[in-house]
């Protein structure tokens, strides 16, 4: 007998079973139920949040034999035929193995026809992205206008790549990815129906490893069914997932707090025991951290965590600096990323745990509890001493260097940290600061930023107004000024940073500007070039000869500049 995974015998069937996309299901609902269809949606999100399953309850709402509206009868031989996937009239259309024009035109051609059976032909058209730009452009015609009796729906996970044209004819829904606890809920619902035994912490483990995808979450659930021989529970789960103990993250995380590099080692060749995969276990270790961030900055928000109860979030909250913990954080976090670049995942993960141990608390009195548990820091230390160094320093020349990881730390100011002989951080000289002076300074400096993207945008249509005292006055032009965001401007001051010898303040200003902007300056070069081309092209000898005596004539806009790229 033939074995139906759990992601398709628990497809949902309606509506009201969908999990996580509420605001979908709303729209949806109110125009079946209205009467009010488009006649093109499309579909967007990660993989496994449930595009495909919309699209055929939507189809089944519209072809129901027992009535049109929001809830198909799920009995009918329309709705069975559609849940079986063999309903003539709904037609799943890969677009990832079917990316020609040829294949569209068929498409096309076959819509022009009423429906076999129901009542309105359904087109799905799945991974639309991938179809080809010839492809795309035979589509729209139909796309736009389609046949009273045929509803495109498709589907995506990456709307970027897709044509305005496209966007602009269809209804957009953007499906969520679907959050621990709902993905959880779920595996609960159908682990209860089946009659199988429940552990919460295998279940979590199951969620937290489906990374927003229902779908993937109950593979995984399959899986570990597999793995565990029916026996559900999370020890089998973290072996089957390559994960560790929570309780283990929590042991690093006392060893680094104890400043016991001795422990920590420890810790981290026993967990080399179980083959983990350090990646994860740096994931964890981050995730640890931001609870306890949330313990010492919102106390009660991480309380409600499932497996918290392994790791003494509020201990540690109580012990470690705020702004030491933002540091390990970041650490992780990177230690994460550059992983693969590692001679060993082992020993990359051991440098991000041996950086965290290189910057520590003082002393046990670095932070003061209160009452309520929550953190209160001491007095900071003086401003003219260095607030962060690793253990030990390098010395030249009879003086102690501060070494490169020390500075990873320096915006952790009052954060009380060991520190040996470590001089005070000498002040810049302004004088060596670079003064922008005029529009041609500001756009030889936008030029070498390195910038890309709508931050380069906001760069090159920007003019110069003035600098002075670290306040850059730059001018937009009209219709630019959705340039102007928070993020934008941030990036921006980030780049110049390195130019001007700290990031400036920017602010816009509505004065005239100094000079033109680099985008203004570049379309007036690049329309020179053109003319000089189209001019030195029809001054060919070789040109006038074909024109004057076999009637040539030039093509419009077909002259470029050798060096147009």
């Amino acid at each position: 007998m033939s074995y139906l995974v759990l992601a398709r015998k628990w497809r949902p069937r309606r509506f009201a079973e969908l999990v996580g996309q509420t605001h979908v299901v709303r729209a949806l609902t109110n125009a079946l139920t209205s009467g009010r269809v488009h006649h093109a949606f499309l579909f967007t999100g990660t993989r496994g949040v449930g595009k495909t399953t919309i699209v055929r309850i939507f189809a089944k709402s519209l072809n129901c034999e027992r009535g049109q509206g929001a809830e198909p009868c799920g009995e009918c031989a329309t709705c069975l035929d559609i849940d079986a996937g063999r309903f003539v009239d709904l037609l799943e259309i890969d677009a990832a193995s079917n990316t020609g024009v040829d294949d569209v035109r068929e498409v096309i051609e076959n819509a022009q026809y009423m429906p076999s059976r129901g009542r309105t032909k359904v087109y799905l058209i799945d991974e639309v992205h991938m179809l080809s730009k010839p492809a795309f452009n035979a589509l729209l015609k139909t796309l736009e206008e389609p046949p009273p009796h045929v509803k495109f729906l498709l589907a995506t996970t990456d709307p970027q790549k897709l044509p305005v044209t496209v966007l602009s004819r269809c209804l957009q829904f953007n499906l969520k990815r679907l959050d621990e606890a709902q993905i959880r809920g779920q595996m609960e619902k159908i682990l209860a129906a089946e009659g199988m035994p429940i552990d919460l912490g295998a279940l979590a483990l199951l969620a937290r490893g489906a990374d927003g995808s229902l779908r993937d979450g109950l593979s995984l659930l399959d899986q570990a069914i597999a793995y565990t021989a029916g026996v559900l529970d999370e020890a089998g789960v973290r072996a089957m997932l390559g994960t560790v103990d929570r309780a283990r993250v929590g042991a690093l995380l006392e060893a680094l707090a104890n400043a016991d590099g001795v422990a920590l080692m420890a810790e981290i060749d026993a967990l080399a025991g179980f083959s983990p995969d350090f990646g994860q276990v740096l994931d964890d270790v981050a995730a640890t951290l931001h609870r306890i961030q949330l313990q010492q900055l919102v106390p009660g928000v991480a309380d409600d965590e499932a497996d918290s109860v392994e790791v003494d979030i509020a201990a540690l909250a109580a012990r470690l600096v705020p702004e030491l913990v933002q540091l390990w954080y970041q650490m992780a976090i990177n230690g994460r990323r550059d992983l693969s670049l590692a001679p060993s995942q082992r020993a990359g993960f051991e440098m991000a745990l041996l950086r965290m141990l290189a910057f520590r608390p003082a002393s046990a009195n670095a932070v003061e509890t209160t009452s309520d548990a929550s953190p209160r820091r001491t007095a900071p230390p003086s401003p003219n001493k260095t607030t962060a160094a690793p253990q030990g320093g390098i010395r030249t020349a009879g003086h102690t260097a501060v070494s490169a990881a020390s500075r990873v730390a320096t915006p952790v100011r009052e954060a009380a940290f060991v520190a040996t002989e470590a001089p005070a951080i000498a002040p810049r000289n302004d004088a060596q600061l670079r003064v922008l002076r005029d529009a041609d300074g500001w756009m030889a400096l936008v030029a070498d930023s390195g910038l890309k993207g709508p931050a380069r945008d906001l760069a090159a249509h920007a003019t110069f107004v003035g600098h002075a005292d670290g306040v850059l006055t730059l001018a937009l032009p009209d219709g630019f000024e959705h340039l102007r965001s928070d993020a934008l401007i941030g990036k921006l001051a980030d780049a110049l940073a390195n130019h001007l010898g700290a990031a400036p303040q920017i602010v816009f200003s509505k004065a005239t500007a100094d000079g033109d902007s680099l985008h203004a300056r570049n379309a007036r070069q690049r329309d020179e070039r053109q003319s000089n081309a189209e001019r030195e092209f029809m001054d060919n000898p070789s040109v006038q000869r074909y024109m004057q005596q076999f009637g040539a004539k030039l093509v419009p806009d077909s002259i470029r500049p050798t060096d147009e790229n």
